[in-house]
């Protein structure tokens, strides 16, 4: 399972023409999955996301998790993040689980977001989806489990 953090000041997925999630302050989640991903990753990375101390103090120190500032979590399901180009020049996209596996593994995600406390607003599985995000810093991390 990867997730591709993006910090954020505001962000909004809109699917054939309506926003279907909006958050302000908070991370911008892409979230790749792979047929072989469980509970287990989903756990440690929902930990991982609480936990991570990516928020500045007063002397500037990335010391304050999305937790200690308040922020919302904007989750959407990208199974391009396990595009294979090492060969030829169309990605490969056989690490990426089926939908019948990768949703159900993408919702228990939202899921444990949300038991965590978060806000958690989402784009639509499968859709076609524009993702729209003022980055903070930019500070882009990936998450891998």
């Amino acid at each position: 399972m990867k997730v591709l953090l993006q910090r954020c000041r505001n962000a909004s997925v809109t699917v054939d023409g309506q926003v279907t999630g909006k958050i302000d302050l908070g991370y911008v989640l892409l979230v790749g999955i792979t047929a072989t991903d469980s509970e287990k990753e989903i756990n440690y990375l929902v930990d991982k996301i609480a936990g991570l101390r990516l928020y500045e103090d007063d002397e500037g120190k990335m010391n304050h998790s999305i937790v200690e500032v308040g922020g919302s979590i904007l989750s959407v399901s990208q199974f391009t993040l396990y595009a294979d180009t090492r060969k030829g020049r169309r990605p490969s996209f056989i690490e990426a689980a089926r939908p019948e596996i990768a949703k159900p593994l993408w919702e228990l995600f939202n899921a444990k977001l949300r038991d965590k406390g978060f806000t958690v607003e989402t784009g639509v599985f499968g859709a076609m989806m524009d993702v729209t995000l003022t980055n903070d810093g930019p500070v882009t991390i990936m998450l891998e489990a």
